[in-house]
């Protein structure tokens, strides 16, 4: 889950000198050459991005502060960078000052390679097997139900904010339970929430948001140290106690925190768009609610937004051959998962298909560091979608979805606002 968290990390870090590093609150904005390809238009991949994939799905990116930067468009390709695992995701050799671990700035599965990684993965692993989800679903499908009905509520005129009132308030109450944060605590938790991966202003702020919110889940591991909550901080103390310090307990919780909010919540919010843009798949979805119809629509959706939009960086620890190019000891591999997904070697005509199951995707990343939450992601998906299409079939949207207003330059793709008439 913590894909997100390791990937806006490393682009916030892109100040890296090999000798000693820089402080990143001094680096005033994301330079094109490495921005462009967080550009969408509307929910697709840019023309320049397709382009370059069709091109050569593995291209040389640029050159940044002696960083050497490939870009990764291709879905075999992306398969066999991040399936190799003989690649390091660990970026604190490379930060210098920015980086220190001593003082809290690092953690998490995203920072770590095996040994480490595994031993951090396997904590965490347990909690989001099969049958401990489906302990969650009943408190999912109350959060979703809750939710409908304040939206219903807060509406004028039928017409009310849906990303506001629901696409980001369930999955938010979803990873607060999940974690166990006691009720007084979250609204403060939410507010340090919402400033963690728009990179239209810059750096700073960013990071301040993300020095706030690991702070927080710190402190809160530390609390519950001694006093275990019912959630999976909670949980893993219980289990496994001293096998974990808190650094690393707050550092799982960091990447469940980053990697099951602002993800799922983009992921309601901009599938909602597709589905009411595609009216069709939308009223099949109200006539045919079953398991296996939501769960083909969920990943369909999943495959053509790809909401995070670049994988966990890879680091090459030797020289190797990727695509037909030498890729030097040293250099940073970054998966563009949305043009992966929709590169139409993996999924001929590449078309907008709900009816049929795509699991040619990699939308959750791919080999060692996939997405451990990725069933938990879907459990909230199938669940919402069809509470939503069962409560409010008629629901339509107020404006064209190229006049929406998305997030710039952002790790994980969303929209700002979506105002719909529910009936």
């Amino acid at each position: 889950m913590s894909v997100v968290s390791v990937a806006r990390d490393l682009l916030l870090s892109f100040a890296i000198k090999r000798t000693g590093g820089i402080d990143l609150s001094k680096l005033d904005k994301i330079p094109d050459s490495l921005a462009w390809p967080l550009q969408r238009d509307g929910l697709a991949p840019t023309q320049r991005l397709e382009e370059a994939r069709e091109s050569d799905p593995v291209q040389r990116l640029t050159s940044f502060m002696g960083l050497e930067v490939w870009l990764v468009t291709g879905y075999d390709e992306a398969r066999e960078v991040l399936g190799n695992p003989n690649h390091s995701t660990d970026i604190r050799p490379y930060m210098g000052k920015s980086g220190d671990v001593n003082k809290g700035d690092i953690g998490g599965l995203g920072f770590t390679d095996p040994p480490e990684h595994t031993r951090q993965r396997k904590l965490l692993q347990g909690e989001f097997t099969v049958r401990r989800l489906q302990r969650l679903k009943p408190m999912i499908d109350e959060i979703v139900e809750a939710q409908l009905a304040e939206t219903e509520a807060k509406a004028v005129d039928g017409v009310v904010d849906l990303a506001q009132t629901f696409a980001f308030p369930v999955p938010f109450r979803v990873i607060c339970d999940l974690l166990g944060l006691r009720d007084e605590d979250r609204e403060h938790f939410r507010k340090l929430a919402t400033a963690r991966f728009d990179l239209s202003q810059g750096s700073s702020g960013a990071v301040g948001a993300i020095g706030g919110s690991r702070e927080f889940l710190l402190a809160e591991t530390a609390r519950q140290r001694h006093d275990p909550g019912p959630g999976l901080i909670g949980q893993i103390i219980r289990e496994h106690g001293e096998e974990i310090n808190d650094f690393d307990l707050g550092g799982l919780a960091d990447g469940a925190f980053t990697g099951g909010l602002e993800t799922s919540a983009s992921m309601l919010a901009l599938g909602t768009i597709m589905l009411l843009n595609n009216r069709d798949a939308w009223d099949e979805l109200v006539a045919d609610p079953s398991d296996e119809r939501v769960g083909h629509i969920v990943d369909e959706l999943l495959r053509h937004l790809s909401v995070v939009q670049i994988a966990f960086p890879r680091f090459a620890k030797e020289d190797l051959i990727v695509g037909g190019h030498q890729i030097k000891k040293g250099a940073v591999m970054l998966v563009h998962l949305p043009g992966s997904s929709r590169d139409p070697r993996s999924t001929p005509g590449n078309d907008w298909c709900p009816s049929a199951q795509s699991s040619n995707h990699v939308a959750f990343g791919h080999g060692l560091h996939r997405c451990v939450g990725s069933e938990l992601a879907r459990m909230e998906l199938r669940a919402a979608y069809t509470a939503l299409a069962k409560r409010f079939p008629e629901m339509t949207m107020i404006n064209d979805p190229a006049e929406l207003e998305y997030h710039a330059k952002s790790i994980v793709f969303g929209v700002e606002s979506l105002p719909v008439r529910l009936r």
